[in-house]
């Protein structure tokens, strides 16, 4: 009987050795997802400012648009074409054909260059807005630009929304580590939700 009882401390004092030589803790390293980026920044973007210059005849003009939501401008006498989608090259291009097309101009030059790109902040901090984009621009940094959070903000919970994608950031390690901290594309908007306390 003492036998047994011994054996049977041995080998329950063997399985808690077994079982915590097994149990080596790892420490978990915070992560926010990785956003993937579609497309290029060379591509025009709805909300996308540009400059349209046509040359090369007798009332050369400039026209500074904005490409409207559904990815198109307009221009005098041939309306509205699709932008969003196309390189600058290649919707000079289709401007310069469209005029030809339509018998407005037998010859133009035409050049479209971008002026500005935005990325829009809503939510929870001080002015909620666009932002003009620049290639540097990350989620933290959009948000500062923005004027910070408000007090009542759930900072670790932002909504970066890209091509109808929505990835939660937590900007409070973004801020700690930068490695976090993802890259903005123009027309990406950050919603900072409210915090429920």
């Amino acid at each position: 009987m003492v036998f047994f009882q011994r054996a049977r401390k041995q080998v329950a004092a063997l399985a808690i050795l077994v079982g915590s030589a097994g149990c080596e803790t790892t420490a978990v390293v915070p992560m926010n997802p990785l956003i993937p980026v579609s497309g290029s920044t060379a591509q025009l973007r709805p909300g996308d400012s540009l400059n349209i210059a046509l040359q090369g005849v007798p009332d050369a003009s400039t026209h500074s648009v904005q490409i409207d939501e559904q990815g198109l401008i307009s221009l005098p006498f041939i309306g509205t074409l699709p932008a969003a989608g196309s390189s600058s090259a290649e919707f000079s291009q289709r401007i310069r054909e469209t005029y030809i097309a339509k018998k407005i101009y037998m010859a133009v030059d035409v050049s479209v260059s971008v002026t500005e790109r935005y990325i829009y902040v809503g939510g929870e901090v001080q002015r909620p807005g666009r932002i003009i984009w620049t290639s540097d621009l990350t989620v933290a940094k959009a948000v500062q630009s923005a004027g910070g959070f408000t007090l009542y903000a759930k900072e670790t919970a932002v909504s970066v929304v890209r091509e109808k994608n929505a990835y939660p950031v937590d900007v409070k390690l973004a801020q700690k580590l930068p490695a976090q901290d993802p890259r903005l594309m123009p027309g990406d908007s950050l919603q900072v939700p409210r915090s429920p306390f």
